[in-house]
């Protein structure tokens, strides 16, 4: 069956409950343990979840009282506020909305009689979960915040945040809502009660994945890992996917790869994929996840290919402002790795993989920023990719995948499309945002940038 047919399919089952039905407020979830906050969807805001909810179910992790109303609303044909973004898109385009697509996938549109006949008040396992036990990192992302990296929570506890018209990473937001993250050192009442879901949760679950802070610096990913790798009773059927920066001392990445290797070859998972991150190249890379080795990194990452045949690396590029001089050399990297490393054993066609989304916020670092020269290497990056694409994406050709091409191709659309993007404003917040960075940071964006000085004095003059 097509991808249409199995969109149009979807959306007809969804719409016989009603015309906001939508399967991920039950089989999905995302879990900020380090601050409470959860949601089902990215187009949500994530809402806390009260600690009363969590003394009798630790399943409220999911199934608050807030989702249930929301669920209700569902089952009774109506459409939530809350989802808006897909409404927009149904109302005025004929295309096909998150709803569709997230209810189509494998961990969801199996579930789907189940579902429609379940009560709204019922607690429900999800089966897609991504969990967030720790703001523990070593790294400060440009594009990042103290939400997500306990070393920007140390910068800004200390200076405050960028003197931007946004006054970028201050914390006064997070500690009006609630999100201020909880401490490593302190006792986390969430990822309490995760464990004493996680018996429960862990069999039904068709893809985990964990993200961060940095997941390698918490003892709870390790206790996780470790869980899998020994129990009884694995679940053979799970999807497993880690996030790391690959920033993390050598040792560290030794004993991952150990407990990996482990899991993969007793069959403990039904596949297992390496999520990593890098948008440009050297020390432009460095620059903007300040903290990266660039050399070290894609030494972790050959180690990863070489001695876990079966996996898969994917490279999650946020490209940005600073990532478009060093994008095709970061390209020819990508091919040559899924040259060395192309193999038949893998769960994914490719060795490594490079996915290209293009940065929104902070927009002070978008590309839509830059002048028009700078957005044409975009496009050169994404024709250096269709240089190197493979003519049948399969396990016996390596190369670029028409979704990898078409990804940057996107990313220089976005670049120029016309859609009430404050540009002078936003020019003028990068300026402030790097000299700050240079001041706090001890780095030198001009001679890290050098194409970008007569852009830099324009805007500064």
């Amino acid at each position: 069956m097509s991808d249409q047919r199995i969109f149009e399919e979807t959306r007809n089952e969804l719409n016989s409950t009603g015309c906001g039905m939508c399967l991920a407020k039950w089989t999905q979830v995302t879990m900020h343990l380090h601050n409470g906050m959860t949601h089902s969807c990215h187009h949500p805001i994530p809402h806390k979840v009260p600690l009363s909810e969590l003394e009798n179910n630790p399943s409220a992790l999911h199934n608050t009282k807030h989702k249930k109303k929301v669920r209700r609303e569902m089952l009774m044909g109506k459409r939530p506020e809350e989802c808006n973004y897909c409404w927009k898109v149904e109302d005025n385009s004929e295309s096909f909305s998150d709803r569709i697509f997230k209810s189509s996938e494998p961990w969801s549109f199996p579930h789907m009689e189940e579902i429609k006949e379940s009560r709204w008040s019922e607690d429900y396992n999800p089966k897609y979960v991504e969990v967030n036990f720790s703001n523990t990192c070593n790294f400060k992302c440009s594009y990042c915040s103290p939400m997500f990296s306990s070393k920007w929570m140390e910068e800004i506890e200390t200076h405050g945040g960028y003197p931007t018209s946004t006054n970028f990473n201050d914390l006064d937001w997070p500690r009006k809502t609630g999100q201020i993250p909880y401490k490593h050192s302190e006792e986390n009442p969430y990822v309490a009660a995760f464990w004493e879901w996680w018996p429960d949760l862990y069999q039904d679950l068709h893809t985990f994945r964990i993200t961060g802070g940095e997941p390698l610096l918490s003892k709870d990913t390790w206790k996780l890992l470790e869980f899998i790798a020994n129990t009884d009773q694995p679940n053979r059927n799970l999807n497993l996917s880690i996030n790391t920066n690959l920033g993390i001392p050598k040792n560290l990445v030794e004993k991952f790869v150990g407990l990996c290797k482990k899991i993969i070859e007793e069959g403990r998972v039904n596949e297992l994929i390496v999520f990593t991150s890098c948008e440009a190249w050297k020390e432009q890379a460095e620059y903007i996840r300040f903290g990266l080795d660039f050399d070290h990194f894609f030494q972790n990452i050959e180690m990863i290919l070489s001695e876990l045949p079966k996996v898969t690396v994917n490279v999650m590029a946020t490209f940005n402002a600073m990532s478009v001089f060093g994008y095709s050399k970061l390209i020819e990297k990508i091919f040559q790795l899924k040259k060395k490393y192309q193999n038949k054993e893998r769960y994914w066609i490719s060795a490594i993989q490079l996915d290209t989304s293009y940065l929104r916020w902070p927009e002070h670092q978008s590309v839509k920023i830059l002048n028009d020269e700078h957005k044409e290497l975009i496009f050169k990056a994404a024709q250096k990719a269709f240089y190197y694409a493979t003519p049948e994406f399969n396990h016996d050709n390596y190369g670029f995948s028409d979704v990898e091409i078409q990804k940057i191709k996107r990313t220089y659309d976005y670049a120029i499309s016309v859609d009430g993007f404050d540009v002078e404003k936003n020019r003028k917040d990068f300026i402030a945002f790097v000299d700050e960075h240079d001041k706090r940071r001890g780095t030198d964006f001009l001679k890290t940038f050098p194409e970008l000085k007569k852009f830099y004095e324009d805007v500064k003059n």
